[in-house]
């Protein structure tokens, strides 16, 4: 059964995401960091240097939400990032903060389908996703959208939660998880689903050799991945 952030709609769950981010658009960065400690810096900055080693002249972040990811990629000094995300709210905060660093010249933001988008085959170096393949309603089509749209030699850098296997890490993130992250979440961005909905995507995401098996079924020839923080998150590499 797919997980949705509100199980009583009657809309497909792309068009449950896009409401849900639009919602919690305005307090997304805060809580983001929030909650996870600042921890979701460091994470970014990893992904940043495991990208640095494959050519990034022209980008895309897939999911980029509020274009932190891509605000992170700039740093490598490409020709051009694409942000491209289902959700117009969370695009509004990113073009504000791209327009604050003075990055506009280097980051667009397009609004569309990552399931079906808008680029050419074969477009981009390189394509960055951070916490958002989960949100995909079909995965498998998604990626199979970044593999044609990814240049021969190309690289996927996924960012994504993963759960935690051992004592006392896995007892720990799941108390967390379900307990503390839904109370703050919903009395901040007063969205009562949307921080619900986290901790179960993860849940039901298929993490660890079972997403580098998707990856591989996609049509990604070498794929590898990098586990974090006791595995509460995790880098996935994979190349075309």
């Amino acid at each position: 059964m797919q997980v949705t952030p509100y199980k009583d709609s009657e809309q497909q769950k792309k068009q449950q995401v896009e409401q849900m981010f639009d919602h919690i658009a305005p307090k997304y960065d805060f809580l983001n960091h929030f909650l996870s400690l600042g921890i979701d810096k460091l994470w970014r900055k990893k992904a940043i240097r495991i990208l640095s080693g494959f050519k990034t002249d022209y980008i895309l972040d897939v999911a980029t939400g509020t274009g932190d990811f891509a605000v992170a990629a700039s740093k490598l000094k490409p020709r051009k990032i694409i942000g491209f995300d289902i959700s117009e709210q969370m695009l509004h905060v990113g073009r504000n903060k791209v327009k604050r660093l003075g990055l506009e010249d280097v980051i667009e933001f397009r609004k569309g389908d990552s399931e079906a988008m808008p680029f050419s085959d074969e477009q981009f170096n390189a394509i960055t996703v951070a916490f958002g393949v989960r949100n995909f309603e079909n995965l498998e089509n998604g990626l199979k959208e970044f593999f044609r749209v990814l240049k021969k030699d190309g690289v996927v850098i996924i960012l994504e939660f993963s759960k935690p296997r051992y004592f006392p890490m896995k007892q720990f993130y799941l108390f967390y998880f379900f307990k503390i992250l839904p109370f703050i979440g919903r009395l901040i961005s007063k969205d009562s689903s949307a921080y619900s909905y986290l901790p179960a995507s993860v849940m039901a995401f298929p993490d660890d050799q079972n997403f580098l098996s998707v990856l591989q079924h996609a049509g990604f020839l070498q794929t590898r991945q990098k586990r974090l923080t006791f595995g509460i998150a995790t880098i996935y590499i994979a190349q075309k």
